[in-house]
């Protein structure tokens, strides 16, 4: 991912904000086998659903902006690890197997 795709997202995230949205972002922190979206992807998510970017897709991705609505609720981080066989992979969404962490916090 490139630096202007993850300013993009924070850009995003810091207009929403602005404009009265209380915000979360995701950011993959570490992959290791197959995974969609690098680490450094990133996701922002409003209270009211709103999302710009991506951490994975699939299953993985609505899981993320599950936490993220709890995260903005209570103000506390989260690391959510998400990992799967290679038979349930494309099930989840992680085409080959794999494990993605993802760290959720609050915008401020």
């Amino acid at each position: 991912m490139s630096f202007s795709e993850v300013e993009d997202i924070l850009s995003v995230a810091a207009k929403w904000r602005a404009e009265g949205e209380q915000v979360a972002v995701a950011t993959v922190t570490e992959t290791w086998g197959s995974s969609p979206r690098p680490a450094g992807s990133r996701l922002a998510i409003t209270k009211s659903g709103k999302m710009a970017g991506s951490v994975s897709g699939g299953c993985i991705e609505g899981a993320v902006a599950e936490a993220a609505q709890l995260t903005i609720a209570s103000g506390a981080p989260q690391l959510l690890d998400f990992g799967v066989s290679n038979e349930r992979a494309w099930e989840v969404g992680l085409a080959c197997g794999g494990k993605v962490k993802v760290f959720v916090e609050k915008f401020l």
